[in-house]
C-alpha cells in the first residue's frame, strides 16, 4: 500500500510511504486527507476493506498514474505484470494533477 502527500505547498509534496498489510501482520495504515493512496494485491481472491471519512462521491474522485517518474514507486512487481482498470491507466502524473489539497500549518 502506497501513499504519497499530493497537499500543495507541504514540505513533503510528492514523497511517498510504502507499507505491506497483510491478514498475517495485521498492519493498518490512517491516510489522512490530500494524500493519494493506491495498492497492490499480491495474492489472487483478495479482499481490501478499507473505510473513508465521508460517503462516497463519484464527482469528487480523482487519481494519480502510479507509473509516475517524479514518484519513483517501487512496486515490486514490473509493471508490463500488472492488472490495471482503464480508469487507472487514465490519471494524470503529479505535476499534471489539479491542485485540490494545500498544506496549512
Amino acid at each position: 500500500m502506497q501513499a504519497v502527500d499530493i497537499r500543495v505547498g507541504s514540505p513533503t509534496y510528492g514523497r511517498h510511504v510504502a507499507v505491506e498489510l497483510s491478514a498475517l501482520n495485521w498492519q493498518q495504515i490512517l491516510v489522512p486527507p490530500g494524500f493519494a493512496h493506491g495498492y497492490l494485491t499480491l495474492e489472487e481472491n483478495c479482499e481490501v476493506l478499507y473505510k473513508v471519512t465521508d460517503y462516497w462521491a463519484p464527482d469528487c474522485e480523482r487519481g494519480l498514474a502510479f507509473d509516475d517518474p517524479e514518484l519513483a514507486i517501487n512496486w515490486g512487481i514490473p509493471p508490463n505484470e500488472l492488472t490495471l482498470t482503464e480508469k487507472d491507466r487514465q490519471y494524470p502524473r503529479l505535476d499534471k494533477l489539479e491542485p485540490v489539497f494545500r498544506f496549512t500549518n
